[in-house]
């Protein structure tokens, strides 16, 4: 007995259309009126994010996306109400405005009009015209939002973070990147410092600083106080921190990842003061610090030779560094010291011989190595990612490496 697809039951159906990508989806369900009726169950769309484009109305379009489940939206262009999305998907659990220029507090502020309880996830990132006003809102109606994302939002000040710190007890990822007015005040507020006016983000476990340049040491303070469940911290381009703010960094037990790049006044001795903690760092980014040479790579091996994944790109450390840290990273996986000039082939035979667990190395602009230190690295047993970037080589060497490479 022969049998046609037509015969399966719908459940096998919508099982087999949730393996295609959306776009595909949405044409299977225009080939006939079974499979359309398989392609709306729920199952199919699970954890997909619709793509919109609100330019006019649409009587269709929501009660569309709830008949399948889709409870996450992403506005690419906003010419409409944003009002208009939020009564159309009553449970909606991510709305993702990025890039929205032409969003005003006035009209976040005509969207969120009563408490949304569903949503979990807000991203305003490059909403550039958005300021405290619309956190006041967010505060006192997306009580349950956990991700708030606010990189490029540059009207934001402390006041917005006392809101915030006031409002969304359940927080756990912040982005504040390049928010240029907050300073320790805010920070103080989202850690709890002024319990009288805002409790805090106590809960938050991720939260991005990265170009917040009114930041200081008395912000890392705050931090370690206050946001003891953090895991993921990322103060790359925060110029005002110091050394002394290590210190407090030293015992944040939670921790796993630590973002400095760019941080121009962290030197060899923050590092000690780190290494020296109660840390147990899985990811460290010192990139472009060019205080940082081959005593930092020292105390890493001391006090941070768990790590997984470490950045040292255009620091100023040698092979004599190298050398002095291989032999205790057994777990490291990642190892980028691209334009790191002084490392040559000896740096790299080390490298080498202990890390022999390296999943991926980035040697971009490290104009001392040679063909012969490159067939070493070429050897690791588990390497899947080689970044040379600007090595200079011969075409012909080119292809001899990357042959071994392949």
């Amino acid at each position: 007995m022969e049998t046609h697809i037509s015969c399966l039951f719908p459940e096998i159906l919508a099982m087999i259309f949730s393996y295609l990508d959306v776009r595909d989806k949405g044409r299977v369900a225009q080939v006939c009126t079974a499979w359309r009726d398989a392609s709306y169950h729920k199952s199919v769309w699970r954890g997909v994010e619709a793509k919109l484009h609100l330019r006019r109305a649409n009587p269709s379009l929501f009660p569309s996306l709830q008949a399948r489940g889709i409870r996450r939206v992403q506005i690419l262009s906003l010419r409409r109400s944003l009002s208009y999305v939020i009564q159309g998907m009553p449970n909606i659990e991510s709305l993702n405005l990025s890039g929205c220029y032409n969003l005003t507090d006035n009209g976040l502020g005509h969207a969120f009009v009563q408490e949304i309880p569903s949503l979990r996830v807000l991203n305003l990132s490059l909403c550039k015209q958005i300021t405290d006003s619309s956190l006041g809102r967010i505060a006192q109606y997306l009580k349950n939002l956990e991700v708030l994302e606010l990189g490029g939002c540059s009207n934001i000040t402390n006041t917005g973070l006392l809101l915030i710190a006031w409002g969304l007890h359940r927080l756990k990822s912040l982005n504040l990147r390049s928010c240029r007015h907050v300073s320790d005040v805010g920070i103080g507020h989202l850690a709890g410092m002024t319990r009288s006016a805002a409790e805090g983000c106590l809960s938050l476990e991720y939260l991005t600083l990265q170009d917040c340049q009114k930041l200081t040491d008395l912000s890392l303070k705050h931090i370690s106080k206050g946001l003891t469940k953090l895991k993921v911290l990322n103060l790359s381009f925060c110029g005002g921190i110091s050394d002394a703010g290590m210190i407090h960094l030293s015992h944040m037990t939670s921790l796993w990842s630590l973002n400095l790049r760019s941080c121009d006044n962290i030197s060899d001795t923050g590092i000690m003061h780190l290494a020296m903690g109660t840390l147990r760092l899985s990811g460290l980014d010192v990139s472009f610090c060019d205080k940082i040479g081959d005593q930092s790579l020292a105390y890493i091996a001391q006090g941070l030779y768990q790590l997984k994944s470490l950045s040292l790109c255009s620091c100023h450390i040698s092979d004599d560094g190298i050398n002095r840290m291989v032999r205790q990273m057994h777990e490291l996986r990642t190892l980028n010291i691209g334009q790191c000039v002084r490392i040559t082939d000896k740096g790299l035979e080390l490298i080498a011989d202990h890390l022999t667990h390296l999943t991926g190395i980035d040697l971009y602009g490290c104009t001392k190595i040679t063909k012969r230190g490159l067939e070493r690295i070429t050897q690791l047993p588990c390497l899947k990612v080689l970044n040379l970037g600007l090595w200079q080589m011969t075409e012909s060497e080119k292809t001899e490496i990357l042959g071994l490479y392949t």
